[in-house]
């Protein structure tokens, strides 16, 4: 996994509350477990005119103008920022996988559901979490600004906007260090890796039949 320090990125405005699972990846997508390749059916619903399915070739489908995403001030954007309940819905890993293989790095909402919220950190995506003022602040900024960026600073726990006024976040000590780290579920489990070997070993000697 990707180690998350500091970064810098345009910020594209979803301005809905309760964004389920299914809208950020539809169920026909999640026959693949790859992890990669789900980038171009990211909000596939709103993003086209038509049903989106797998294996169709994204580049020739219509765009919806109306999309935010689809607008040509928001293309390279990757930090999204949304409303209330964001990733609610049916647990599935593929909404994450999805929202980083578009290149998205963090995402701002009032608040997430619990299941997402998890995945986002266990796939390298840094959730944060703002009242409500500060995200409709956000959004009025946004809106008024061409090119909005925002630097977030993890290890300080900070963003910073255009004026370089900076906003404080809270992060799970745990999550924070494995985001630095680049540390997936795997990742720490290899980090035990002699402690492992060694008890592999022994088990060969205390019960050989076993292997």
């Amino acid at each position: 996994m990707e180690k998350f320090t500091k970064f810098n990125g345009l910020v594209a405005p979803l301005d809905r509350a309760n964004v389920d699972t299914d809208a950020i990846i539809p169920k026909q997508f999640l026959k693949s477990i790859k992890r990669t390749g789900f980038g171009p059916n990211l909000f596939d619903a709103w993003r086209y005119l038509d049903q989106g399915e797998p294996g169709m070739d994204n580049t020739h489908r219509p765009l919806n103008p109306e999309f935010v995403l689809n607008q040509e001030r928001f293309q390279g954007a990757t930090i999204l920022l949304a409303r209330e309940n964001f990733g609610c819905g049916s647990s599935r890993e593929h909404a994450p996988w999805a929202l980083a293989d578009y290149g998205f790095r963090v995402i701002i909402a009032t608040s997430f559901a619990d299941i997402f919220f998890n995945n986002c950190f266990k796939n390298g995506l840094l959730p944060i979490v703002f009242d409500s003022a500060i995200v409709d602040h956000l959004f009025q900024e946004i809106s008024a600004t061409a090119n909005y960026k925002l630097s977030v600073d993890l290890d300080a726990q900070t963003i910073t906007r255009p004026n370089g006024e900076m906003l404080a976040f809270n992060v799970d000590p745990f999550r924070k260090h494995c985001l630095l780290n680049g540390l997936d579920d795997i990742g720490l489990t290899l980090q035990h890796l002699d402690a492992i070997k060694a008890y592999e070993e022994r088990r060969k000697e205390e019960a050989p039949w076993l292997f």
